[in-house]
């Protein structure tokens, strides 16, 4: 410090005949030019300084607007992306449901036909075994019959003379007769 207030003791011996000269003396004059350099950027860089921190304090305040709408504009179209996504849950519950509920009424359906369609089975089945059945009596019966018939028929040659057998052709022929009168 003494430096310093030696350098301004000599700025007042100076002699101030009008000679101009160079003070070679480094620790001296260098606060003095520091002093009136830094005072001539203050007076002259201030302005500057102020309109480069205006339009930085600006272009910031700026950036925040930007971000602050950008934020909304995100919050408002996470909220519509919310809403919808309920939506299309809800919509895929309702489809699940009735899907469910379809699947459930096609089962239903099916063993229902596969019950119609087995009982349709068993009633041809039965009527089949019954037709057949009937089929294979009605072969007995004229098995049986022509049995009977063809031992009938032996019994009667073996036992019918002609004279008796010329009386059961007249009996049969006037019971035809008899049957031919009633129908006219």
């Amino acid at each position: 410090m003494k430096n310093v207030t030696d350098s301004f003791v000599s700025l007042g011996r100076w002699p101030s005949a009008g000679s101009f000269g160079f003070n070679t003396d480094i620790l001296a004059t260098n606060p003095i030019n520091l002093s009136v350099v830094l005072g001539v950027l203050i007076f002259f860089g201030k302005g500057v300084l102020n309109d480069l921190l205006d339009n930085r304090k600006q272009r910031i305040l700026s950036t925040i607007r930007n971000s602050e709408e950008l934020r909304r504009g995100a919050i408002e179209q996470l909220e519509r992306a919310r809403v919808r996504l309920r939506k299309v849950e809800m919509e895929a519950d309702e489809y699940r449901m009735n899907g469910y509920s379809e699947i459930e009424r096609e089962k239903a359906n099916l063993i229902n036909a596969t019950s119609d369609s087995l009982e349709q089975l068993e009633n041809y089945k039965n009527e089949t075994l019954h037709f057949e059945q009937q089929r294979a009596i009605n072969q007995v019966r004229q098995q049986v019959f022509q049995q009977a018939l063809q031992g009938a028929l032996g019994t009667l040659n073996s036992c019918l003379n002609s004279e008796l057998h010329f009386r059961t052709i007249n009996a049969n022929i006037g019971i035809l007769g008899a049957m031919e009168e009633i129908t006219d």
